[in-house]
């Protein structure tokens, strides 16, 4: 469609008008002649108008008077931004929390059982020392079997029942791994038989279980027990190694550092090892020479005393028996039982490096 001829000429006028306004080019005789006197006009009012140099600088310094009193409330509006962040954060950490209790009692299969193994990540992380870490394992561990019992209880999934065993068997490794490193490095038999005991009772619990469990559930509990057998055998092994030089042999498997085998070389500085009474014969009380108040007289082998007084036993004829004077029995020292010398000690001296015999000298 085309343009109608009157818009053209107006836009053709327009465009000449704008042409003159800018000087651009030259009108013919009288073309625009008033347009251009009233721009003319204009202009020169614009011009008479404008500011001198002392206006426009005050006018300068009062726009940026305003412009630095704008900047107060912009730090104002910075503080609320931070306010209401960290109440954003306050409020996340608070849902977190009331989440995380929440979690307390969740069992394998729930919705909120991975917020609850989160909750007991975070608080291995929070726990620097090793022992300390070792019982956390351990006690997540036994949490895992008393859900097996309530999963029981509440006919759960066969799911269910694979999760909550799987996590028990991670954190049983994991606890038996620093706990006999522990125990290698510093000793510690009555930690051992703390082991062993956990272990049988915990496969106690879960040979009840597994009667109850789906029979799909069933071999996954016996590997689980299968693993407490292994627990208790290693406590066993190891801690017939603890006095020994040789306690390890330096390689490792799911259930940490594996005993050595052979013969047992004692090392006397174990904090483990028990060293042999000494019996030592009690000196006498009375000294070396004196008589002992206690020493019976010698005797015959019939019986009779041997110590007789000394003098006639027959009075003479014809007068008074002399005094009978005893003479003192003979003096007698305690002698004591001989002893054999024992023989000196062995000198046993560690493996200068990891794996190899000791040194015995004697």
């Amino acid at each position: 469609m085309g343009v109608p001829g009157w818009f053209a000429r107006e836009r053709a006028d327009g465009d000449r008008f704008a042409d003159l306004v800018d000087g651009t080019d030259t009108p013919e005789d009288d073309e625009f002649a008033h347009e251009l006197a009233l721009v003319g006009g204009l202009r020169e009012l614009g011009a008479g108008g404008a500011p001198d140099a002392e206006t426009r600088q005050r006018i300068r310094d009062e726009i940026a008077g305003r412009l630095a009193e704008d900047e107060v409330p912009s730090k104002r509006r910075g503080h609320a931004v931070a306010n209401l962040a960290a109440a954003a954060v306050a409020l996340v950490l608070a849902l977190g929390g009331i989440t995380l209790l929440l979690s307390k009692d969740a069992l394998p299969g729930d919705p909120l059982y991975g917020i609850k193994r989160a909750g007991e990540s975070a608080a291995l992380g929070l726990t620097f020392d090793e022992r300390d870490k070792a019982k956390k394992h351990l006690e997540f561990a036994a949490n895992r079997v008393g859900e097996l019992d309530e999963l029981t209880r509440q006919n759960a999934s066969t799911s269910a029942y694979f999760t909550g065993l799987a996590d028990f068997e991670t954190d049983l490794r994991a606890g038996v791994s620093q706990l006999t490193a522990i125990v290698t490095d510093q000793g510690g038999q009555t930690r051992l038989s703390e082991l062993r005991t956990w272990a049988r009772q915990q496969s106690d619990r879960l040979g009840l279980q597994s009667g109850h469990a789906p029979a799909e559930a069933r071999d996954k509990f016996a590997a689980a027990r299968v693993l407490l057998d292994k627990v208790q055998a290693r406590t066993t092994d190891l801690g017939s190694r603890l006095v020994c030089y040789t306690i390890t042999t330096g390689s490792s498997d799911e259930l940490g550092a594996v005993p050595a085998a052979g013969d047992c070389v004692r090392n006397p500085d174990s904090p483990d090892a028990v060293l042999p009474p000494i019996t030592s014969v009690p000196p006498s009380s009375a000294p070396t020479g004196s008589p002992s108040p206690t020493s019976a007289p010698p005797t015959s082998s019939s019986g009779v005393d041997t110590a007789t007084p000394t003098g006639p036993l027959v009075p003479p004829a014809g007068g008074t028996p002399p005094p009978v004077v005893a003479t003192p029995a003979p003096t007698t020292r305690t002698v004591p039982p001989t002893t054999t010398t024992p023989k000196p000690p062995l000198i046993s001296i560690p493996p200068l490096i990891p794996g190899l015999p000791p040194i015995t000298i004697g």
